[in-house]
């Protein structure tokens, strides 16, 4: 298994290398089109990914050419949050733990924990105190958007409660405590699935419907949103030490892993498990880092603790042996056979940045005891 993950850290490695010419000023898209990301500028909420794979990379192997892209595109971050360049939305974290909350842990930079204190202000203002929910996009004003969470805030909030423990200021882990224990109530379904989002009433805290976004159909459940209740409800157990989201996370893995097809990575929704529909390897590799974090908030003993291990390690393995991308394979990114939004076709069968960060975060998490970013 060593020399395995070995291998895939330097094949990953050597192609985000050969793509640093096109992503220092700038950054991939969120997916690719016939295999190339696309150039684009720190305006989608997807940016945070590439500058994450250059910290990883960074902590992997000391190369001073990732760290000096990473330093350089946290300025523009800076920049970002200053302006308020496309910040109307929940995914400042996605954006700033990935970028500004690393460049802090690992190279100490102040003006980077400056801006992420910064991005974790407008991410709390987005809170709506009688839902007790963060709203998730739009203009707090629009109607239409009005008291929705989605599920991928799960990993949104880890900023929020960096944030607290960088200022001593209780009301960003409030905020956070607050839409956990919302998002566990009611994205999840009394059968372990996932809605993808779930519409409060924003005047009285009422819950009103769960639905879908991304998914194939309101009742069914979305692979990637399954991924991130996996791995945001450990993440924010780091934090809070809210017990029951530990056995919550291990529920929504079972349910997960029931639905796998033969080689374990599951297709795009887990309505289907047939080998003949799309797949979804960027929620399998976000799958595989939730399946380790909580494994590793369970006592030893757990019995659940050692059968994430192995699934985990299937997973990977499989991404690893039938996913991955060689070191010389044509086109950009490190995991093929991802979807980005499969109702508006975008991304279908392509490669997405948030699939090859969160593949380079299992890898690492294989390699060494790692402190994350979020």
């Amino acid at each position: 298994m060593r020399q395995h993950i070995d291998a895939a850290i330097a094949t990953a490695l050597a192609r985000m290398k050969a793509m640093l010419p096109r992503f220092t000023e700038q950054f991939p898209a969120p997916a690719s089109s016939n295999d190339q990301y696309p150039v684009i500028d720190n305006v989608e909420w997807t940016n945070g990914f590439w500058i994450g794979m250059l910290w990883l990379g960074y902590q992997f192997c000391g190369d001073e050419d990732l760290r000096a892209a990473a330093e350089k595109q946290v300025r523009s971050f800076t920049h970002r949050v200053e302006n308020r360049i496309a910040t109307d939305h929940h995914d400042l974290g996605f954006l700033y733990s990935l970028s500004c909350v690393a460049a802090w842990k690992i190279v100490g930079d102040a003006a980077a924990r400056t801006s992420a204190i910064e991005a974790a202000k407008l991410l709390r203002r987005r809170y709506l105190p009688v839902a007790g929910i963060i709203q998730a996009w739009g203009d707090l004003s629009d109607p239409e958007q009005a008291g929705r969470m989605i599920i991928d805030c799960n990993l949104n909030l880890p900023l929020l409660y960096w944030a607290s423990n960088e200022t001593g200021d209780p009301s960003y882990r409030e905020v956070a405590n607050n839409h956990a224990d919302r998002a566990a109530r009611y994205l999840v379904r009394p059968d372990d699935s996932t809605f993808h989002t779930f519409y409060m009433d924003p005047k009285s805290g009422a819950p009103i419907r769960g639905t879908t976004h991304q998914g194939f159909s309101d009742d069914s459940c979305w692979a990637r949103g399954q991924a991130w209740g996996m791995y945001g409800f450990p993440l924010v157990y780091r934090y809070s030490g809210m017990t029951s989201l530990i056995a919550l996370s291990a529920r929504l893995g079972n349910y997960f892993l029931a639905r796998l097809p033969a080689d374990h990575v599951c297709c795009w929704d887990l309505v289907f498990t047939d080998d003949n529909v799309e797949r979804d390897t960027s929620a399998a590799a976000i799958a595989v880092c939730g399946l380790l974090e909580m494994a590793r908030q369970m006592p030893p003993a757990d019995a659940g603790r050692a059968r994430f291990e192995t699934a985990a390690e299937a997973i990977l393995l499989s991404l690893i042996d039938h996913y991955a991308l060689a070191e010389h394979d044509p086109g950009d990114g490190l995991l093929r056979e991802a979807v980005y939004h499969m109702p508006k076709r975008i991304g279908v069968r392509e490669r997405v940045i948030w699939g090859d960060y969160f593949y380079l975060e299992a890898l690492m998490r294989y390699k060494t005891v790692w402190d994350p970013y979020w």
